[in-house]
């Protein structure tokens, strides 16, 4: 009789002495990407009149933790709103002290918070990124696609699209009498990173 108890209790015993492994393996599988500022282009596009006005940012720095299994997520990527140029310097000014305000707002911030899809190591993945988006003091929720190129298991590239409506943010419509500016600012993001975790 006591060596039937015995059995009978021997799996329980096991997934308790086993359950910190179990635990620790679930808690490791979260995926960790970090964005290379310097292999990062921010581009973006606005319509002026009949013509089409293209700048660019730069990204101060970037991560991203997400785990696959439930898709939470995460991070934030930084973005350094001085360093905004369209290639004309007045019109660059006026961007920064009436639309932007960057001398009080210096940062964009995107902060992730639920990833959906699946990267995988040596292939391209589609990733649905959701998350919030800090601009000029208030946020705002924001979902972006990002397409990925996986390089084995660690290096990445990475694009991106997705639009701004700053004007409907409650930010000022920097149009004129004579000059008018779509209410909407296009944005397209290439990158690079290194990935851990991804198996």
């Amino acid at each position: 009789m006591a060596n039937r108890y015995g059995r009978a209790l021997l799996p329980l015993t096991l997934c308790i002495l086993l359950a910190p492994v179990a635990f620790a393996q679930t808690a490791a599988k979260k995926i960790t990407v970090h964005v290379d500022p310097a292999q990062t282009q921010i581009r973006w596009t606005v319509r002026e009149d009949l013509r089409t006005v293209r700048g660019t940012f730069a990204l101060k720095g970037g991560i991203l933790v997400f785990d696959p299994a439930t898709g939470s997520a995460n991070g934030e990527m930084l973005v350094d709103l001085d360093t905004g140029t369209s290639g004309n310097a007045k019109r660059d000014q006026m961007m920064k002290t009436q639309v932007l305000d960057s001398a009080t707002y210096p940062e964009a911030i995107f902060h992730p918070e639920k990833v959906q899809g699946t990267l995988q190591p040596g292939g391209s993945s589609r990733l649905v990124v959701n998350g919030t988006f800090t601009l000029h003091g208030k946020d705002h929720p924001l979902q972006v696609i990002v397409q990925t190129q996986m390089n084995g298991a660690t290096e990445m590239q990475a694009s991106a699209q997705f639009a701004i409506p700053y004007v409907n943010w409650g930010m000022k419509d920097p149009s004129t009498a004579t000059q008018h500016f779509a209410h909407e600012v296009k944005v397209s993001v290439t990158a690079k990173g290194s990935v851990e975790g991804l198996q």
